[in-house]
């Protein structure tokens, strides 16, 4: 603690009001019904290709809504509301969809007709869709409409083997903001047809476990079978990278025998090895980098070093307008600095074996009296072990609280701390709380809630000239498709092949020729 606290007294108040943080929001479109909107990406929002605020993640009904990085977490937070503010406009003006604030999905239709994403005729944008079939083989298309929030974070002054220090810890620690902020613990039964799952029954046509955090996390969500034999370290940016570019190389005999194109010469898949590419690793944290137009982001990595992390394991707070609040941000910045000042010992295979075990037990148990997670090889009580942490973080929300002025950090360890101590009050509880007054269906408290937030979102002022700016982007975003199709001259094939070389992931720490021309236009996957 000592060094901890020397740790802290360290970082100057310009350095800590340095950090900076942006989101991810994803969002199934849903009918009024709580069933899946199964219309196209509306064209009022924009390109899904090149808006930089407005795309959709796995499925054509599944809008993800993007900031900027700020400085200010109310900036972000008012950003977010904007973007959603646009975003229910054009839904209710085009008609009556409004957007899932549960982060399990609402009724899905068959696995077959849950649309994927679209990103028009450019190489790029096919292969953002075959990317995306890929998934659909691979995972089946349900469990990738399970929808969360992604949070962007970074501090001036650190280098990559600091991040990984903080990852490390990040991973040893998450049990924390599941307990703290999971928001998942009951589904619609129509999730799981078919599939082996230990969920109880909850009134009719829902799921739940009764002391669940975050289903999303545990065993029914961005789970792989291929993925569990992946034992990925953190200790070194060479060692994660290594890992990654095995997995990114490796055949998998599953995915050999889907083949890379069917009978008809439809496109399945980008590739048959383990990962197509990078962001199909899940996990509940990443180090990232901003990429350039058609770089892998295993390549920029290891060129330029971790720029940021992008924390993966928040659900959608049902409870909250867009699914997040400004207490629940500055908590994530205090749990960041603590992972990043605290000591960060190596970790090794018995330590990411315990680390996952503890992910799924808090996902499926997280509320249950007396729970033992796994610590040092030993048991320990999650709410000792939560409390212990929580206390911890105390002077890293004053050195904040001091850096910004006022008393916002501290408040929020406080109810952390004070929701710790009273299950009932977590937000998993108070869904479970809340869907006893709809019958214990979770579809139908879950459509009350999106009514509810639609109508509070659509009542808040929107000013001409905000409407008039996102007008414009969309145009904007809607011209910049049509510039990456007309440039395209490379066959798809070839594209595709290129993409997905080895020689593109940086192995030799030089950036290969064969992403000169057609394909350097290229944006992310």
């Amino acid at each position: 603690m000592n060094k901890l606290k020397e740790r802290i007294e360290a970082l100057s108040a310009a350095r800590l009001r340095g950090v900076r943080r942006g989101i991810e929001k994803e969002s199934l479109r849903a009918q009024p019904d709580g069933k899946l909107a199964l219309t196209p990406h509306p064209a009022a929002l924009g390109s899904a290709l090149t808006h930089p605020h407005i795309t959709t993640d796995f499925s054509e009904s599944q809008l993800e809504l993007i900031t900027g990085a700020h400085k200010d977490v109310e900036a972000a937070l008012q950003e977010l509301v904007a973007v959603h503010q646009f975003t229910y406009h054009v839904l209710d003006e085009a008609g009556d969809e409004r957007l899932w604030v549960s982060s399990m999905p609402c009724g899905l239709p068959t696995d077959e007709t849950i649309p994927i994403g679209l990103y028009g005729s450019s190489n790029v944008g096919r292969a953002k869709s075959v990317y995306r079939m890929g998934l659909s083989h691979r995972y089946g298309r349900r469990m990738q409409t399970i929808s969360g929030i992604h949070y962007n974070w970074s501090l001036p002054e650190v280098s990559s083997e600091q991040y990984f220090a903080l990852i490390r810890n990040f991973r040893r620690h998450a049990f924390l903001l599941l307990v703290l902020f999971g928001a998942s613990p009951a589904l619609c039964s129509s999730f799981v047809d078919g599939r082996p799952h230990e969920l109880q029954p909850l009134g009719e046509g829902s799921m739940h476990m009764p002391y669940g955090t975050s289903l999303r996390m545990g065993r029914l969500g961005y789970q792989s079978e291929a993925q569990a034999s992946l034992a990925v370290s953190y200790n070194s940016l060479d060692g994660y990278a290594a890992s990654l570019q095995d997995a990114l190389t490796r055949p998998w005999p599953a995915y050999e025998a889907i083949g890379i194109r069917n009978l008809g010469g439809d496109y399945n898949q980008l590739a048959t090895t383990l990962l197509q590419i990078e962001n199909e690793f899940y996990g509940t944290i990443r180090p990232k980098r901003v990429i350039y137009p058609g770089e892998r982001p295993l390549h920029a990595l290891r060129e330029r070093g971790v720029e940021y992390v992008e924390v993966r394991l928040m659900d959608l707070d049902p409870f909250e307008p867009v699914g997040i609040n400004a207490q629940t941000m500055r908590f994530l910045d205090v749990f960041l600095l603590h992972c990043l000042l605290s000591d960060s010992p190596p970790d090794s295979r018995e330590e990411i074996a315990d680390i996952a075990h503890n992910q799924h037990l808090t996902a499926a148990r997280g509320r249950e009296p007396g729970l033992q997670l796994r610590r040092g090889g030993r048991p320990a009580l999650l709410t000792e072990w939560g409390a212990e942490l929580l206390q911890e973080f105390e002077p890293i929300a004053a050195a904040l609280d001091a850096a910004h002025g006022g008393s916002t950090h501290a408040q929020a360890v406080q109810a952390a701390l004070a929701a710790l101590k009273d299950p009932s009050t977590l937000p998993s509880a108070r869904v479970l709380a809340a869907m006893k007054a709809h019958g214990d269906s979770f579809v139908s408290f879950v459509r009350a809630q999106s009514a509810q937030t639609r109508e509070r979102l659509l009542a808040l002022p929107f000013s001409a000239e905000q409407r008039a700016a996102f007008e414009r982007v969309t145009r904007e975003s809607l011209e910049e498709q049509k510039r990456i199709e007309a440039n395209d001259t490379m066959p798809f094939e070839i594209y595709r092949e290129q993409y997905v070389s080895p020689a593109r992931l940086g192995f030799k720490n030089h950036w290969p020729e064969v992403a000169a021309g057609p394909l350097s236009q290229s944006a992310a996957l």
